[in-house]
């Protein structure tokens, strides 16, 4: 089971040094990979679910694309990891070279977490439709896919018209795998037709609801020929400070269920400071990385 860590956006600032020691520090603890959370846009106040208060204008998002061609000179092995990057709200050909330069720079070590979002303010501001993001992202991921892997494109869909026209340099991985951010049911099942892998709502523990969206994505998966099996999981250890016996639990219980990847999380948890943060993940990685 791979063990990652998700970058603390809202805390960790905005000097180059501490982003860079940080992506280090936990590269040095052995851990797999490093995720980063998307987020272009945020409003002064949130009136959603109180988890959409961790993103309000007072808190810090790094754009993750840029973040992560800075992390690909400074890190050797740890594999970025967007979880997730908005899709949708975005153009596609962009994200494609973007990825593929990032892909690129790190020698292979781009995995691109995609979804859907939430806030249909940030779609307004960029320009693009909030209500057809779903089935349009599947197009998407087509398109992306066809550009890292051929030379010279000729794609005309719904959305997107490309005519004897490629990227250069292409990525390193051909294709880029992509994983999608997946919490209710038609996101769970396109997943489970097109997707490489999939991370788990973070804020879902592992119990019964978890047990059923997992059953769901593996019928699915099976229905589209496909091998349940091949396909990532990963789920998320949110990490409440003094609670390391709360987060080696959960870790096991994630594993039981069958995921194959662990994100450990101290972000927005209530961690006096990044130093404290770095701690909790060197315990997490000894105590769960066996």
């Amino acid at each position: 089971m791979a063990l990652g860590v998700s970058f603390p956006q809202t805390e960790i600032g905005s000097d180059p040094v501490a982003i860079r020691d940080f992506a280090q520090a936990v590269e040095e603890m052995g851990y797999d990979y490093l995720t980063c959370i998307d987020h272009v846009l945020q409003e002064r106040t949130v009136t959603g679910p109180e988890w959409t208060a961790a993103y309000t204008r007072d808190k810090m998002y790094h754009e993750p694309m840029v973040l992560f061609g800075y992390l690909a000179a400074l890190t050797k092995r740890i594999d970025l990891v967007t979880a997730i990057l908005i899709l949708p709200q975005r153009p596609t050909a962009l994200v494609a070279k973007q990825a593929a330069e990032i892909d690129v720079l790190s020698n292979g070590r781009l995995r691109l977490g995609v979804g859907l979002g939430w806030s249909k303010m940030e779609f307004d501001a960029l320009g693009q439709n909030f209500h057809d993001r779903g089935k349009r992202s599947e197009e998407q991921v087509e398109v992306m896919r066809r550009l890292w892997t051929e030379e010279i494109v000729n794609f005309e869909g719904r959305w997107h018209r490309i005519t004897e026209a490629g990227i250069n340099p292409l990525p390193v991985q051909r294709p880029i795998p992509v994983w999608f951010g997946a919490f209710v049911n038609p996101a769970i099942e396109r997943l489970a037709r097109i997707g490489d892998g999939w991370l788990l709502n973070p804020r879902m523990p592992p119990g019964d609801e978890a047990r059923r969206q997992l059953e769901l994505m593996r019928r699915t998966a099976e229905a589209a020929g496909r091998d349940p099996a091949e396909i990532g999981i990963d789920a998320t250890v949110l990490a409440k400070p003094n609670r390391s016996n709360e987060w080696v639990d959960l870790a096991h219980r994630w594993r039981n269920l069958g995921a194959t990847h662990i994100t450990f999380r101290t972000m927005a948890q209530g961690y006096g400071s990044i130093d404290d943060q770095i701690e909790a993940a060197r315990f997490f990685k000894e105590a769960v990385g066996q």
